[in-house]
């Protein structure tokens, strides 16, 4: 049976700078519910193209303190966080989080909370799973016994332009015609796409209020990761691959395996490898009771990945697993300056002069990163990219959500756009490894008679005698690879004018 709710709602979305709570937030809008979200860095939001129609409040799941307000008035409460990929101590993380936001939940009245966690192996006895798993499913108990009406909605791997787990798969089916691969290529699971995975979020916050359980969600597909593979070359129009399973490679090893192959850095993929390792296939699927199927069925695996495949050809990819950021990277905003109070920052400063519209320059500067490149010593880059990855870092492999246009926290390889103002200034928060927080900006001036002026300015903020021996050691290269990056740049756009 079906339950109407009163309508509308208003929803509190966490998670909402994330890959799934970014798309939720206009599926909501557009069911017709008030929607406020709750983020650590309100900027984060800013080009979204619905942030206008959202409330925003800044807090953190992690912080008790700001949750009173975030939740006052809301009725539906999406919790759209976790830990993944943070290191030791992220289930104490995950467990203090969600009791606070439970308790705060049930003390600001609202009526229901929705949680996304993953599929759970139904014959695997909890302390055996992986942590990631096991901190998931103890999230959703919290939640569910906070004394707030929880739909703890439980999903494999799910199939999106941008998803994590589609870019593991997309990246080892497309850049692997022959491989050998862990065992838990033959484990069967129930992935499910993302467009479903929306649906159901969004019909849950319909459920009556004696519902608080768990609900496992698929697709109509139950596969293997090898017959994923397979099917995922065909649907691209691949040749067939070549794939031989061995015992050998543990989880951690096989997270390894996975960063260097794909953009996915290790401290992301070891938890969703670890995931594969159990037959994660659905149980029921008694959602469909209150959130009944569309008249064709729940979209299929081939159907899910050519839609993935169009988002990406057509550069439509709205969020990406890179869209939240990484645990422990820098968020710091810029110093002022001159007149800092912070201590030291080195700047290397280069300008230049071309002879072309500061639109052909702008367009050389936001089409920066990515399949272009630095525009400088792309050995260098790479091999800078390379170590970072070594040391548990991104590396260059992150690329672009978009390939011409960039918006305010939207990753770009190893950066993270900080801020930009079209036309005029991109600036760039480094994310890679780093004894300190760096900082790259690129702007575009007139210069008269339809020239430009180009200017940029990479920063630096040495964390200790580790960070001043890390700027002095690399000054050396900096005329090569900031210097060559700024003539090039320049050069480019006066060859494209």
């Amino acid at each position: 049976m079906t339950h109407q709710p009163p309508s509308p709602q208003r929803c509190l979305v966490t998670g909402a700078t994330g890959y799934i709570g970014g798309r939720l937030v206009p599926e909501l809008l557009a069911a017709g519910h008030p929607v406020r979200c709750l983020v650590r860095d309100p900027g984060r939001l800013r080009d979204q193209p619905w942030r206008a129609q959202v409330e925003t409040v800044t807090g953190d799941v992690t912080r008790p303190d700001t949750l009173p307000a975030a939740l006052e008035g809301v009725d539906v409460a999406y919790y759209l966080v976790h830990s993944l990929g943070t290191g030791s101590g992220f289930e104490e993380t995950d467990r203090e989080a969600a009791r606070a936001f439970g308790e705060a939940a049930a003390a600001a009245g609202v009526s229901r909370i929705v949680y996304l966690g993953g599929l759970i192996p139904g014959d695997v006895p909890e302390q055996q799973l992986s942590p990631h798993l096991r901190s998931r499913a103890e999230v959703g108990r919290t939640l569910r016994r906070s004394g707030v009406p929880t739909a703890e909605l439980r999903a494999a791997v799910i199939i999106g332009s941008g998803s994590a787990s589609f870019e593991m798969l997309r990246y080892l089916t497309e850049r692997l015609p022959v491989m050998v691969t862990p065992s838990w290529v033959g484990t069967r699971i129930q992935p499910i796409a993302v467009r479903d995975v929306l649906r159901y979020l969004v019909g849950a916050a319909g459920l009556p209020p004696e519902v608080n359980r768990v609900f496992d969600l698929g697709g109509p597909d139950v596969l293997t990761y090898r017959g994923m593979m397979q099917r995922y070359a065909r649907t691209a129009g691949l040749r067939r691959r070549v794939i031989v399973a061995v015992p050998v490679l543990t989880p951690r090893l096989s997270s390894h395996w996975v960063g260097l192959v794909t953009p996915v850095p290790n401290a992301i993929a070891r938890p969703l490898v670890e995931s594969l390792r159990y037959r994660v296939v659905c149980g029921e699927h008694d959602i469909a009771r209150w959130v009944p199927d569309p008249p064709g069925g729940l979209i299929g695996f081939d159907r899910a990945v050519e839609l993935a495949l169009r988002r990406i050809r057509d550069a439509e990819v709205v969020t990406r697993w890179s869209s939240a950021s990484l645990p422990g990277a820098p968020s710091d905003p810029l110093p002022t300056d001159p007149d800092w109070a912070g201590g030291s920052l080195y700047e290397d400063v280069r300008e230049r002069s071309v002879q072309a519209s500061p639109r052909a320059v702008w367009q050389v500067v936001e089409g920066i990163g990515g399949d272009n490149g630095w525009y400088s010593f792309p050995l260098a880059w790479a091999l800078r990219g390379w170590l970072d990855r070594l040391v548990g870092g991104v590396g260059l492999r992150r690329g672009r959500r978009d390939p011409g246009r960039l918006r305010v926290g939207d990753s770009l390889d190893f950066w993270r756009v900080e801020e930009i103002e079209p036309g005029r200034l991109l600036r760039l928060r480094a994310e890679m490894r780093l004894p300190g927080l760096a900082w790259l900006e690129l702007s575009v001036t007139p210069d008269g008679d339809g020239a430009a002026c180009y200017r940029q300015r990479a920063l630096f903020h040495p964390h200790g005698l580790a960070g001043h021996a890390y700027w002095w050691s690399v000054a050396p290269f900096h005329s090569v690879v900031f210097g060559g990056m700024a003539r090039n740049i320049t050069e480019r756009a006066r060859a494209t004018d």
